[in-house]
């Protein structure tokens, strides 16, 4: 297998006051709403004191998310600006800024780790890799990632909460292109920059940092949810990963 070259010029499109104060309208409307509503079934009911990483935490709505389920969570994010605004919602919670996604003052002591919509943003088999070798650090005995990203075919068509139709090169695009939504539950209508990877080389990144999937869910919209789906109903616009260590999680050793 090639690694697809590098995509000069990316940048976190949410690193922005304006982008922030957008996103953090953002609740669980529309599309979104499929991503979160299979989470509590994937994760299952934590143990007493369980933990949890919120890794790209954004302006806290999935950390919140993970509280209301039970855990300990404490969330995680290279955007300023989304943290800022994550603190200021919810004073009580443990939003930290990490440079560069740089998680080596992380402890090693978390039950979940969760990645909601992050990697979508991540360039690179290198930089991927790199993050879930460190995420997989993050881990006590036992742990696991749900990752969940974008769905290949979200960039393909037409959603409750989303639009394509203008960007004709997503329908060609290879892993590590860059591909374009537009949002339609906020007012920043500017359209949303991801990096476009398949299942199969998802399951590669994986091998690398040393998981493996144990379980992956595509949630499909149905009329029990009481949304006007556009495509959700035959096409899952989500992915929904659950990886584990291939080998207990450990920390390099100190020099």
């Amino acid at each position: 297998m090639t690694d697809p070259r590098p995509e000069p010029g990316f940048t976190n499109v949410y690193a922005d006051d304006h982008r922030a104060e957008s996103y953090d309208q953002l609740d669980f409307p529309g599309t979104y709403y499929l991503a979160f509503r299979d989470l509590p079934a994937v994760i299952g009911p934590p143990g007493p004191g369980a933990r949890a990483l919120d890794f790209g935490c954004g302006t806290g709505r999935s950390t919140r998310f993970l509280r209301r389920l039970g855990f300990e969570p404490v969330g995680v994010d290279i955007a300023a600006p989304m943290v800022a605004r994550a603190r200021a919602r919810d004073p009580d919670g443990d939003y930290r800024v990490v440079v560069d996604g740089d998680l080596s003052g992380i402890p090693a002591e978390f039950d979940l780790v969760l990645s909601a919509f992050t990697f979508d943003n991540v360039a690179g088999w290198d930089r991927k890799v790199a993050l879930f070798d460190a995420l997989r650090r993050c881990l006590r005995p036992g742990g696991r990632i749900v990752n969940l990203v974008s769905a290949p075919e979200i960039y393909q068509h037409e959603w409750a909460s989303f639009t394509t139709r203008q960007f004709a090169e997503n329908r060609t695009a290879r892993t590590g292109d860059v591909v374009r939504t537009i949002m339609l539950d906020v007012a920043d209508r500017r359209p949303v920059d991801d990096i476009f990877w398949t299942d199969q080389d998802y399951r590669e990144v994986y091998r690398r940092a040393g998981l493996a999937p144990v379980g992956v869910v595509r949630p499909l919209g149905t009329d029990a949810d009481g949304i006007r789906w556009v495509t959700e109903a035959r096409v899952a616009p989500w992915v929904i990963w659950i990886v584990e260590p291939t080998a207990p999680p450990s920390r390099p050793p100190s020099r």
